[in-house]
């Protein structure tokens, strides 16, 4: 099994091996990644493992095999895993109401509450808009428990009807681990440990609190600020268990992840004990339709895309393929299989990568799906740049470089406490000659409040913090307190600032 860990491709690998070499040292230099590791699997077999880079820009450590990331919605099939195993043993079933195994769960609409099945956790069509609630994940760390997000649920509105189109949340795959932990009678930590992880051989993927020192060799997280690669806030020595882990919250290396994709793709004896072909084809089916992009349309020939338990899967040039991806701030990774010919690849990445990510994947996938395709991955991204071009262009956010800070007088109408049902408190005060911004329960949601032209808007104080954010401000009338709506600067910005949803009262003046 060639391991490849310089930079450099190696000139005495096979040819089939210096192309993934190329494919992957052309990505790096193109996006300038802090660190990568990639593995593929052809014909169930793992072909190639390499890495790039460093776990800390600057640091010389350099990415192994066994360098741990954070593999964000990838964890969310590991929680479909963990489900099905349930359903093996008697102790769950899809169509289950979410209330048999929490009463206090309620969503907007009450009739949405009494037919939420388990299934309708995994689907993205339980009516939430696109990340709705999200600010109750991230950004991390944050005071928000698992009981405050199935609390919260009952207060975000719908943004269409339940079961009638696909629109991505991460709070119901929350709630589904809290359905796991209430039906196999232990934490979702403990679960995932004695379920998954360890039948199946993941000696280092990490879930709840563990120690830094003692697992070692963990990658950090980066922002690209001028040019650099720049590491974010460092793990502490013991890292903390996380209310998102059965959303996005699993860390990983890249060995474990093959062995995971493995799984899938030739299941031992033993593996289809672990999970029955029946869990396994329920996972991986289609449950709720998916448009189809038109750059997907054009690239791959894709007619149909859906999404399964945890999984996505699409046609890519006459091929079956089942996949997700990871983004965190800082993180991407992306897992692919091809069940059919038992081909698939993941790679993980420690940076600002969301381009970098389609290229590599879609570079990757032509390997099989199209082996002839003249296009190489200077072409794909040089097409990807444009199609982003192209994309900014229409949202034409606005240059906030020239705002400037709002003096407390010329605010004093609108400072005070105010409150949302699902994000809680919010002082908006003076504070050093300026107003400040800051929510209780999630302290990095904090910055100062500046205006451009006639508008307000709240600066993040934390820099990989994006985008800020419009307050749009509204007067008490008819006995109803005033209020503070707020919206995203760039409309393009992670869906995960859903600062759309909010909807703050006023509650009182600042101390």
């Amino acid at each position: 099994m060639p391991c490849v860990a310089a930079f450099a491709a190696s000139p005495s690998a096979p040819p089939e091996t210096r192309n993934y070499d190329q494919i992957l040292d052309t990505v790096v230099a193109r996006y300038h990644l802090p660190g990568i590791a990639l593995g593929v699997i052809e014909h169930g077999k793992v072909v190639y493992i390499a890495t790039r880079g460093e776990t800390v820009a600057g640091s010389g450590q350099k990415i192994t095999p066994r360098t741990l990331f954070e593999i964000a919605s990838n964890s969310k099939a590991m929680t479909t895993a963990l489900l099905g195993r349930l359903v093996d043993q008697g102790k769950l079933h899809w169509d289950d109401p979410v209330t048999k195994y929490l009463p206090d769960f309620q969503m907007y609409d009450p009739w949405v509450t009494k037919n939420m099945r388990v299934a309708d956790l995994l689907t993205h069509s339980s009516g939430l808009p696109e990340g709705g609630g999200d600010l109750m994940l991230w950004p991390e760390p944050n005071a928000f428990t698992r009981a405050d997000i199935i609390h919260g649920l009952r207060y975000i509105k719908p943004g269409y009807s339940f079961r009638s189109k696909y629109e991505y949340d991460n709070l119901l795959y929350v709630v589904a681990g809290e359905v796991a932990a209430a039906a196999g009678g232990a934490p979702y930590e403990t679960l995932m440990h004695r379920e998954v992880f360890q039948p199946l051989g993941l000696s280092r993927c990490q879930v709840g609190e563990w120690n830094r020192d003692t697992v070692g060799d963990v990658a950090a997280p980066h922002s690209r600020q001028d040019g650099r690669n720049i590491p974010q806030q460092p793990d502490n020595p013991v890292v903390p268990a996380i209310t998102s882990a059965p959303a996005g919250g699993i860390r990983c290396d890249l060995d474990d992840m093959l062995a995971w994709a493995r799984n899938w793709l030739v299941p031992t004896p033993a593996q289809l004990q672990w999970l029955s072909a029946e869990q396994r084809h329920v996972l991986q089916s289609p449950h709720m339709l998916i448009p189809v992009s038109e750059q997907r349309h054009n690239w791959d020939d894709s007619h149909i895309m859906a999404y399964g338990y945890g999984w996505r899967m699409t046609d890519v040039d006459g091929t079956w393929t089942v996949w997700h991806t990871g983004t965190l701030d800082g993180m991407y990774s992306e897992l692919m299989l091809l069940p059919d010919r038992k081909d698939g690849f993941v790679f993980l990445i420690n940076g600002e990568a969301e381009s970098a990510r389609t290229v590599l994947g879609e570079a990757l996938l032509k390997h099989f799906t199209q082996p002839d395709d003249t296009h190489d991955v200077t072409w794909y991204a040089d097409a990807q740049q444009r199609a982003d071009e192209q994309a900014s262009k229409r949202a034409a956010a606005p240059d906030t470089s020239k705002a400037t800070a709002v003096a407390p007088a010329a605010l004093a109408a609108w400072t005070g406490r105010y409150r949302d049902p699902w994000l809680g408190d919010l002082m908006l005060c003076p504070s050093g000659g300026r107003v400040r911004f800051a929510v209780a329960k999630s302290p990095r949601l904090n910055g100062d409040v500046m205006r451009l032209g006639n508008r307000d808007l709240v600066h993040w104080s934390h820099h990989d913090m994006d985008p800020d954010a419009w307050l749009d401000f509204h007067p008490a009338q008819g006995g109803q307190p005033a209020m503070l709506t707020m919206a995203k600067v760039d409309a393009l910005g992670d869906f995960s600032s859903d600062y759309e949803d909010l909807h703050f009262v006023r509650t009182g003046d600042c101390p």
